[in-house]
């Protein structure tokens, strides 16, 4: 059963309660270049993209988020660290939420001031927690990012807001280390009701981070817990979009685009399989239906192990068959196999 939680609103997406699980990422170009992050911000919602984090870490930055909100249609999120000046110039020019951690952009007034204006125009903010921003006296006692460490500080931070009579609040609490991470989130889960935002930090590149991202955020999603999830890479970060709605997908989280199965190939495979299998995933991935495929090695064996699979292939020697729902309908020559199933499931 999923954590109850409040609801925050984001732009025209709330983050918690029964609302779905959404999936963002983060811009990796210069903020201030309108042009080539706007790019990017399309291409993250053609992925599947809903909310879209930029940095925003000078003036500059702050003063193209007006532009950049004309032409983009997810919400805008400001990363800020230190200079409460830029969390506020972010909320004039239109910023939908903020991520900052409140106990480092300066003093009590400063953060009652990024508050008010926040109230003032409806934004909420992300206290964001990570193994590399603890408080001095929490490493100086723990000797290290622990989990508890990372709740306690993430917990003070949002006595800061709450404060200052705040309460449109997201939280994260990420860790490079998958046990901590997923420690921390079961720890903060069970002290606040605020939702939460998943994530590993510094997760690596797109296949050690994937990895260690589906095994954190997979299991504290099955767990319950979570509102929203970034599965951070270093990679381009339409990556982290497929990544993340594949998670989702696998926990039944998700509904919507085609879902390929696929064997991992034997002796008695005759065709080129994986090559069949990759070319088949890039071809379909902007085919819009509920619907699950599968690319099978052995013509023996394929139909009916991918029985519950609605098309799929199966290969034979330099040929394959086309069969629905573990009915051959089929046999066409192998250089034939992918177009034909294509074909075939556009007419599903």
């Amino acid at each position: 059963m999923r954590r109850t939680s409040r609801k925050v609103r984001v732009g025209n997406i709330y983050i918690g309660g029964n609302e779905k699980i959404t999936v963002q990422s983060m811009t990796n170009t210069n903020t201030s270049d309108i042009s080539k992050t706007t790019l990017q911000i399309l291409e993250l919602e053609k992925a599947g993209c809903e909310i879209v984090r930029v940095a925003v870490p000078n003036l500059d930055a702050a003063n193209a988020i007006s532009e950049i909100k004309k032409n983009i249609h997810i919400p805008l999120v400001a990363d800020i660290h230190f200079d409460y000046k830029l969390a506020l110039k972010s909320m004039e020019n239109g910023i939908d939420a903020l991520r900052i951690n409140p106990g480092n952009i300066g003093s009590p007034q400063k953060v009652k001031e990024v508050v008010s204006r926040a109230k003032y125009f409806g934004i909420p903010i992300r206290v964001g927690v990570n193994a590399g921003s603890l408080e001095k006296d929490i490493l100086a006692r723990d000797g290290r990012p622990t989990p508890e460490g990372l709740v306690e500080s993430a917990l003070r931070n949002v006595e800061l807001l709450e404060d200052n009579g705040f309460y449109d609040t997201v939280i994260s609490v990420k860790s490079s280390n998958v046990m901590d991470n997923i420690k921390s989130y079961e720890l903060l889960a069970k002290k606040t009701d605020y939702p939460l935002h998943l994530g590993v930090t510094e997760a690596g590149t797109i296949f050690s981070g994937t990895i260690k991202s589906s095994v954190a955020i997979g299991h504290l999603l099955a767990m319950g817990i979570g509102d929203t999830i970034r599965v951070s890479l270093t990679d381009n970060p339409v990556e982290e979009i497929r990544a993340g709605i594949e998670i989702l997908k696998a926990l039944n989280l998700r509904k919507g685009g085609i879902e390929i199965i696929s064997c991992p190939t034997c002796g008695r495979t005759q065709i080129d399989l994986i090559n069949i299998a990759k070319k088949a995933e890039l071809a379909l991935s902007d085919i819009d239906k509920n619907i699950k495929v599968a690319i099978m090695g052995c013509a023996v064996n394929g139909p009916g192990e991918a029985r519950e699979a609605d098309i799929g292939i199966a290969g034979g020697i330099g040929e394959g068959l086309i069969f629905k729902k573990g009915e051959i309908v089929k046999k066409v020559p192998e250089d034939k196999l992918l177009d034909t199933l294509i074909e075939e499931i556009k007419l599903l």
